[in-house]
């Protein structure tokens, strides 16, 4: 019998009261519709945050950003935490510096930081491999340099050095576990996490969880591989018929929570 079988096959569906989802609280969601329909708790708490590098730390890399004539950006984050580490080295980056987003959302965020020209800001779609076209134009002009997190950025790491690009990968800000310790006598009916790293600081913070009668609702195949690994058992995930995490939980709550 598969994992997923033993799942379905151990699945008691208990009354859903509280549910805890391992993320900031946004303005507008369908939970909260989720929550008024079916009278539910619904709690929201990034288990991981965005911290930079201490100066200290980025020093060691022995680098300057003034060093290099085009930067790639992967992330908003990465926007934030260059100019961040620029103002506190007293780094000023030459007008003439290219700058290559890989999407729109992260160039017009951009606009906050620079004086915003065309013909140095080059845009994709999602992937790098988006602005393969402008990249190779630039290739034998440009060094260029990546930030990026404790994670890395591995597809665009392996893009650039398939490639024989010079550049430089900087870690300028870090993903980290957050502190959880009020919830140590919490509990939820069902936690939701969406990423590895939510596991990660599940455990971080608790390191002798238990899930006992804890539902936990899975999304992604990184972060169902993180829970099995812990030996967890997954009970609501997206499926075909129920794509999204809210869909997934109203279908549990429907066996759950029926009168």
């Amino acid at each position: 019998m598969s994992t997923e079988s033993k799942v379905k096959a151990v699945e008691s569906y208990k009354r859903v009261k509280t549910i805890l989802i391992s993320q900031p609280e946004p303005s507008r969601s369908p939970y909260f519709d989720l929550a008024k329909k079916w009278n539910l708790q619904i709690d929201w708490r990034p288990f991981i945050h965005v911290e930079p590098v201490t100066e200290k730390e980025f020093r060691r890399n022995r680098i300057r950003p003034d060093e290099f004539s085009a930067i790639i950006f992967t992330s908003k984050n990465a926007v934030d935490h260059f100019f961040s580490i620029c103002d506190t080295i007293r780094c000023k980056m030459s007008q003439s510096t290219k700058y290559f987003c890989l999407t729109k959302a992260i160039a017009d965020y951009l606009q906050k930081f620079i004086v915003y020209r065309k013909r140095k800001v080059f845009v994709g779609e999602r992937k790098i491999e988006d602005l393969e076209t402008a990249l190779m134009k630039h290739k034998d002009k440009e060094r260029f340099l990546l930030p990026c997190s404790n994670l890395g950025a591995k597809e665009v790491v392996k893009f650039l050095s398939e490639r024989n690009f010079d550049f430089k990968d900087v870690m300028m800000y870090k993903t980290v576990a957050s502190d959880l310790s009020d919830l140590s006598d919490v509990t939820y009916d069902i936690l939701v996490f969406f990423s590895p790293l939510g596991i990660d600081s599940l455990y971080e913070n608790f390191p002798d969880f238990k899930q006992n009668d804890t539902r936990l609702a899975i999304f992604g195949s990184a972060t169902k591989k993180a829970v099995l690994d812990r030996g967890l058992t997954i009970n609501i995930e997206p499926t075909a018929e129920y794509r999204s995490m809210t869909m997934a939980i109203e279908n549990y709550l429907k066996v759950s929570n029926k009168e």
